[in-house]
């Protein structure tokens, strides 16, 4: 459904690499992630797929037309839905939604199976004006707005930044259900918890792609036995462990440090380190990596 071949994108007349020769593909009904902090590149592509930025080179085809040369056909079977909120804030959640499917040539009525789990959350509130909803409420009305001509691809740029982890969950819940009708669609978001919920991911960094596969099979690529180590003291804690000899890299992760070590050196000599330093109620624990754990690793490898 979608592939990319080599994308680079410059800005300030080259001196900003946004996108880095990037390359992938996403098949048809697939969810696919573009996972990575602010400044990776996410938004970039997602401008450049959905015809509004053109790249300095390499190519990109979506539902079979080229993004340069055949944009409007593109238009015209996708769906954008970009990181900020950005419908009429004067008009109303009906007059908003009338007005979209209008541009495309078709009626809520006509679509409305798409939407419906989606509309019937708002519904009771359609005489609002869209500037007085909650985040949750502008979230699930662009979410309608995008999908009211019925797209072949749905593009979600950062669709849950901002909004609380309740509308988060039930927005990744209609994100399965849209799936199921065969929907193809390219989420991007820089919350890794969201990564396992996709089919595929790619993660990011510095407009490069530092992985792209499942999240289960990114994860079973990280070969070392990972500890969660807690104290009282994190801060002494975390200076601590970076200064151990034997410590191959060790970061904050919540209320615990997340810790590999050199080689084949075991947890023992680090129970012996902490106790040495009168470190108390000390916790460590080996547990399993998440795809946060493989990003940082993937970080120090690239």
């Amino acid at each position: 459904m979608i592939k990319v071949s080599n994308i680079v994108k410059t800005y300030n007349k080259g001196s900003v690499q946004a996108v880095n020769d990037i390359s992938f593909e996403v098949k048809r009904g697939e969810l696919f992630g573009l996972i990575g902090p602010d400044g990776a590149g996410k938004s970039s592509i997602f401008r450049i797929l959905t015809t509004l930025l053109l790249a300095d080179s390499g190519t990109a085809i979506v539902n079979g037309f080229d993004v340069v040369n055949q944009f409007q056909s593109i238009r015209n079977c996708i769906g954008y839905m970009p990181g900020r909120f950005s419908l009429y804030q004067d008009l109303t959640i009906e007059e908003n939604l009338e007005f979209f499917a209008t541009v495309f040539d078709t009626t809520i009525e006509e679509n409305y199976d798409l939407i419906r789990d989606i509309y019937v959350q708002i519904e009771p509130f359609k005489n609002r004006r869209a500037g007085k909803l909650s985040g949750g409420m502008k979230q699930k009305l662009a979410l309608c707005c995008a999908l009211i001509h019925k797209p072949k691809v749905l593009f979600l740029d950062e669709p849950t930044t901002g909004v609380d982890v309740v509308s988060r969950r039930e927005f990744w819940e209609m994100l399965k259900k849209l799936k199921l009708q065969g929907l193809t669609i390219v989420v991007s978001t820089p919350y890794m918890d969201e990564a396992s919920l996709c089919d595929r991911i790619a993660l990011m960094q510095g407009g490069q792609m530092l992985s792209i596969d499942t999240p289960q099979k990114i994860i079973a690529s990280y070969q070392k036995t990972l500890y969660a180590v807690a104290a009282p003291n994190m801060y002494k804690l975390l200076t601590a462990m970076r200064s151990y000899e034997q410590t191959e890299s060790c970061f904050a992760f919540g209320d615990c440090l997340h810790l590999t070590l050199k080689g084949d050196n075991t947890i023992d000599g680090v129970s012996k380190y902490i106790t040495a330093l009168n470190f108390t109620d000390v916790q460590i624990q080996e547990i399993v990596p998440d795809i946060e754990d493989c990003f940082i690793k993937l970080l120090k490898e690239n």
